[in-house]
Formats: structure tokens, sequence, C-alpha cells
């Protein structure tokens, strides 16, 4: 259905979302049950690797379709311009994880990880400003959980404990509804295209447009650790019932300040890269 949708976009034809959009959904494989992995399978797998070893084996994981079934379907987050015009797009209820809805890790993703799964998936990375809605409109709120840093932050025992706590907060909310404040986004930003080789993150929110994260590229491309999550963002959006692609849509100059405060940005390479 979505290459149908994007396919009728890049026609010019002007669709009914009401008639035509059904929930969007992530485009992974549905592994057989008796292949599912856990996410225990993986921290266990993966305990003695080093991290570009480690982050080659959770993509191979997650485009297997080792995820938990409450993020593939997603979730609608609504925006308004300054004309009071809506538009709404549709994003992962929860940061990337590995796993089953009963047993999953969240796993931090390095940029080069982040791209391969926007481009197999076809989706695309958050802007900052999108973080910020993603947070305001979110059903529930976490709040941060710092850990000591040092070598460790890119450790599994930190992933682990890390993942325990935020579950300890989360005690009582159904899985897949909206979360958010519990992670930095792995983000596009238009500092990556003059500074090759980074990884931009924002966010870990105390409140709404109060991040204890702004918006950073001081680390090198390669660079996770356990306060990095990964949060996709479906390509169509909604606008007045009628479905756009959301590359041009955030390149209008009535939406454009709306997705981003960088004026115009190429969200398509900056998230799937060459």
């Amino acid at each position: 259905m979505k290459y149908t949708l994007i396919l009728l976009l890049m026609l010019n034809t002007s669709v009914s979302a009401q008639d035509t959009l059904q929930t969007p959904v992530l485009d992974l494989p549905h592994p057989d049950v008796s292949q599912t992995k856990t996410g225990s399978d993986f921290l266990k797998q993966t305990a003695s690797f080093d991290y570009k070893p480690r982050q080659q084996e959770a993509v191979s994981w997650i485009l297997e379709g080792n995820v938990p079934s409450f993020l593939r379907g997603l979730i609608p987050v609504q925006f308004r311009n300054d004309r009071g015009e809506t538009a709404k797009i549709w994003v992962t209820a929860d940061y990337m994880s590995i796993g089953t809805n009963e047993d999953f890790i969240r796993i931090p993703l390095s940029k080069p990880s982040s791209r391969e799964i926007a481009r197999a998936t076809n989706m695309y990375l958050p802007t900052s400003v999108m973080v910020d809605s993603i947070y305001a409109k979110a059903h529930t709120r976490l709040n941060p959980i710092p850990m000591k840093p040092g070598e460790q932050m890119r450790s599994n025992d930190y992933y682990r404990r890390h993942n325990k706590m935020i579950e300890e907060q989360l005690a009582g909310v159904e899985n897949g509804r909206l979360v958010a404040g519990h992670k930095k986004d792995v983000v596009i930003t238009n500092r990556l295209t003059q500074q090759g080789g980074r990884v931009a993150i924002y966010g870990w929110h105390y409140a709404v447009d109060d991040p204890i994260q702004p918006l950073s590229t001081v680390h090198t491309e390669d660079y996770e650790d356990y306060s990095h999550g990964l949060r996709l963002v479906y390509p169509v959006a909604e606008v007045n019932g009628v479905l756009v692609e959301l590359k041009k849509l955030m390149n209008q100059p009535e939406w454009n300040s709306t997705f981003t405060r960088e004026g115009t940005i190429d969200i398509d390479h900056l998230s799937h890269g060459e």
C-alpha cells in the first residue's frame, strides 16, 4: 500500500486520505514465530562484540523483522502552520527496539545504522522541531534517566539497565502509545552537509521546549551510547484530507518553518545518505 500511495503522489494525483490511508505501518518482514528473536537473545549474542560488529548485528536483526509488533503501527502527530492549517505525519510510537512485545531492548544506533534502516523501510529521520512536537503530543512523557558517564555508556549492560529503568517508568502504560522523553533522538540537520562524518542528536526533554541535549554534531557518525534512540517518520503526510510527500511539504513556504528551523532541508538525502 505504501508504495502505491507514493506512486500516486509522484503522478500528482490527489487522493482522499480518509478513503485511502489506513494506519501506516513500518515496512519490515514478519518472522516465523519459531524464529523470532528476543531482546535478551540479542544482548546475549552480542555480549562480547565491539561497537561496529554490534551495530551490524543490530541492523541485521531489525531488517529481518525482529522488532516488537507495537512498533509496526505508526502514530499520527499533528502540526499547525502560521496560517492555522493542519498537517499530520506518522511516527513510530517508541524508539527502535529489537525483540518481541514481551522481551525487547531499545537499541541505540549510529548514524550509518539509522540511515540503513531508514532506507530499507522507506522512512525518514526526524528534525529537532519534529522531536519537540512528538514530545509535546506524546501520550506519556518520561523523565530522562542519565547514567554515570564513561566507557560503559556503550555497553550492553548499560543498554539493558537503561531499558529496565524506562520500563519501570512505563508500568501500567500500554505498549504502542506514543511515548517520549526517555532518549536523545538521532536527527537530521543541514549542519551534516557541512560537517561530514558526524551524527546529529537532540532531545531528552525535561519539559516541552526544554531538552537536556541541544542540537549537537560533536560526535563522529559511528558514535552511539545508551541515551540515543532512533524514531522513524513516515514519508507521506496528510494536509486537508489530501496525501502529500513529506519531503515536498517541508519545503513549501507556508509549511517550511513548521517542520524545521533551518529553512530548506533535504530530508530524503539527510535521512538516507548517498
